[in-house]
C-alpha cells in the first residue's frame, strides 16, 4: 500500500477561524478501505461543537461583511478558490483515492470538478438578475435577493470533496456562511478546505466545518433554530429522518438522496456504444454513485447477446490497488458498506442468474475488493432490482415492448436518473419523457451540464439543485412595490366625517 504524503494523523474541526477539537474531546478513528486499519482520528462533533460553529457563521452573517460584499467582490475570492483547487490536484486526488478507495485516475478528474465549480458560481452570481415589474403610472415593483442565512451543509462519501464543493459553492456564492458537516468515513480531503479558503481570503466565520457521526453533529445541525436551511446529499431513509428533524423548525431543504436508474437498451440502438456506456455506468467510481445506472433493461432480441458481451467485459475490468493507474476498480470505501454490499450480492445468488463476478478476486485477499458482479435474469421484484446496492452491480432484466420497458424503468420507488439507448429519434423522446426520473439522458452516460437543474423525483429527492436554482435556495426573494402616484385607498370608519 502506498501512503501518500503529509498524510493527517489528526483531523480537527474548523470553527471561526481556528483548528480546534471537540470541547467533549472524544474523536472516532478513520479507516483506510485497502487495509481497514486506522491511519488518522478525528475530531467527534457534538451539539455543543455545531452550536460553537453556527455561533461563528451567525455572527458573519449578521455582522460580518461577506453578506454584504457586492457580487463581483464575493466572485473574487472563488475564482481564487478555483485556482488553488486546481492546483493542488494531484494531491487532492491522492489523498481523496487513499480515503475512498476510488481508482486515482478518477480521483484526478474530481479535483478539476470542483475547481469548474467554484468558476462557474462565481460566473453565475455577478451575472444573476434581479427582476423588476412596472404598471405604468401606478406602481413599479422589483425584486431583492438576499442571502438566508447561515447554511448547513451534510456530505457524503463518494467523491466527498468534488461533491463538498457542488454545495459551498454556491452557498458562499450566495453570500451565505456555511457549517460543513462531512461524512464520517472520509474526513481527509474536507480537512484541506480551511487552509484553501484562508489563502483565498474568505473572511473569518464565514466557512466552518464540523466532524462527526451524523446521528450526533449532522443531527445537531438540522435542529439548530439558527440553520434556516439543509442541503444534504446521502441515502434516503437519512433524508426522511432530517425532513421528520426539519419540519419543527420549518426549515429550507434541498436533499438528494438514492437512486435505482434504469438503463433502457432497445434493439436498434448502438451496441458498442450502449456496451460501453453501461459499463462505465455502473462499474465507474467504484459502482458508488448515486446516478448507477445499475437496472440494464435489455430488447428481448438482442438481449442474450448483449448479456454475454456485457459479462465477459466486466469480467476484464482491472480491480486493484486505488494508487494504481491500472486500476479500473478500487476499494470500497469502508467494510460496514463492504459487508452490506456483499448482502446484497448473495441474495442476488438467491434471485438470478449470475453471469460474472460475485465475490472478492483472488489477487487481492485484503481489503474491501469486490470483482465487478453481473446477474442476469432478474425479475422485478428481486431485492436487486428494487433496492440501491452503490457498489460494483449490475442487474440485467429483458423486455419486449416499450410499454413494457418503460413499466419495468418506473417500477421502483426511486427516480434520480435514467438513461435510453436507441435509434429511433421519436422512441428516444417518448420513453425518455417517460421514465420517472429528474434526468435522463439518452444515448449517453452522466455527462452534466452545470446550468442544468440536478435532482431526483419520488424518494430520490426533495428539490433541485444546479445553475440558478441553487442560487434560488440560497437566497431569499424580497419585493419592494413602490407607488408612482396617487393611490386611491377605502376610508374605512370615515363615514361620519363625510356626512358633516
Amino acid at each position: 500500500m502506498t501512503l501518500p504524503a503529509e498524510l493527517p494523523q489528526r483531523i480537527s474541526h474548523y470553527i471561526d477561524g481556528e483548528h480546534v477539537d471537540s470541547i467533549s474531546g472524544d474523536t472516532f478513528d478513520v479507516l483506510d478501505p485497502v487495509s481497514n486499519k486506522p491511519y488518522a482520528t478525528a475530531a467527534a462533533g457534538h451539539a455543543a461543537d455545531i452550536d460553537r460553529a453556527v455561533a461563528a457563521a451567525r455572527e458573519a452573517f449578521t455582522d460580518g461583511a461577506w453578506p454584504r460584499m457586492k457580487a463581483r467582490e464575493r466572485a473574487r475570492v472563488l475564482y481564487r478558490v478555483a485556482d488553488a483547487v486546481e492546483a493542488a490536484e494531484d494531491r487532492l486526488a491522492e489523498l481523496e483515492s487513499f480515503d475512498t478507495g476510488l481508482p486515482i485516475t478518477q480521483a484526478k478528474g474530481q479535483a478539476r470538478r470542483a475547481a469548474e465549480n467554484f468558476r462557474f458560481f462565481a460566473d453565475l452570481i455577478v451575472a444573476m438578475n434581479e427582476d423588476a415589474y412596472s404598471v405604468p403610472g401606478t406602481q413599479l415593483n422589483y425584486v431583492l435577493r438576499k442571502p438566508v442565512g447561515v447554511a448547513g451543509l451534510i456530505t457524503p462519501w463518494n467523491t466527498p470533496f468534488m461533491l463538498e464543493s457542488w454545495k459551498l459553492a454556491p452557498a458562499l456564492a450566495a453570500g451565505c456562511p456555511v457549517v460543513l458537516k462531512p461524512a464520517e468515513f472520509t474526513p481527509a480531503s474536507a480537512s484541506l478546505w480551511a487552509g484553501i479558503f484562508e489563502a483565498a481570503g474568505l473572511p473569518r466565520g464565514v466557512f466552518n466545518l464540523v466532524n462527526g457521526i451524523g446521528e450526533q453533529a449532522g443531527q445537531a445541525l438540522v435542529e439548530h433554530p439558527d440553520v434556516p436551511l439543509i442541503s444534504f446529499t446521502g441515502e434516503t431513509t437519512t433524508g426522511q429522518t432530517i425532513m421528520r428533524s426539519a419540519a419543527a423548525h420549518l426549515k429550507e431543504l434541498s436533499m438528494e438522496l438514492g437512486g435505482k436508474s434504469p438503463a433502457i437498451v432497445f434493439a436498434d440502438a448502438d451496441l458498442d456504444a450502449a456496451i460501453d456506456s453501461t459499463l462505465f455506468g455502473v462499474f465507474s467510481l467504484n459502482g458508488e454513485r448515486c446516478t448507477a445506472g445499475s437496472r440494464i433493461l435489455v430488447q428481448r432480441a438482442i438481449y442474450e447477446e448483449f448479456c454475454g458481451r456485457y459479462a465477459e467485459r466486466a469480467s476484464d475490468i482491472v480491480v486493484g490497488p486505488p494508487h494504481d493507474p491500472a486500476t479500473e476498480v478500487g476499494a470500497l470505501v469502508h467494510p460496514e458498506h463492504y459487508e452490506r454490499v456483499l448482502g446484497y450480492v448473495e441474495a442476488g445468488k438467491r434471485e438470478a442468474r449470475l453471469l460474472a463476478g460475485g465475490g472478492r478476486p483472488h489477487h487481492l485477499p485484503e481489503g474491501n475488493y469486490l470483482a465487478p458482479t453481473v446477474f442476469a435474469d432478474v425479475a422485478p421484484d428481486a431485492t436487486i432490482f428494487q433496492q440501491e446496492i452503490f457498489g460494483p452491480v449490475a442487474a440485467l432484466t429483458p423486455f419486449d415492448t416499450d410499454d413494457e420497458a418503460i413499466a419495468l424503468a418506473n417500477d421502483v420507488k426511486y427516480g434520480l436518473a435514467g438513461y435510453v439507448w436507441t435509434n429511433d429519434l421519436h422512441r428516444g423522446h417518448r420513453v425518455a419523457g417517460s421514465i420517472e426520473a429528474g434526468m435522463v439522458w439518452l444515448n449517453s452516460h452522466n455527462i452534466r451540464d452545470l446550468r442544468t437543474p440536478f435532482g431526483g423525483v419520488k424518494a430520490s429527492g426533495v428539490g433541485h439543485e444546479g445553475g440558478h436554482r441553487s442560487i434560488d435556495f440560497y437566497t431569499n426573494e424580497h419585493i419592494v412595490h413602490v407607488a408612482l402616484g396617487d393611490v386611491h385607498t377605502p376610508r374605512f370608519g370615515a363615514g361620519k366625517e363625510e356626512r358633516r
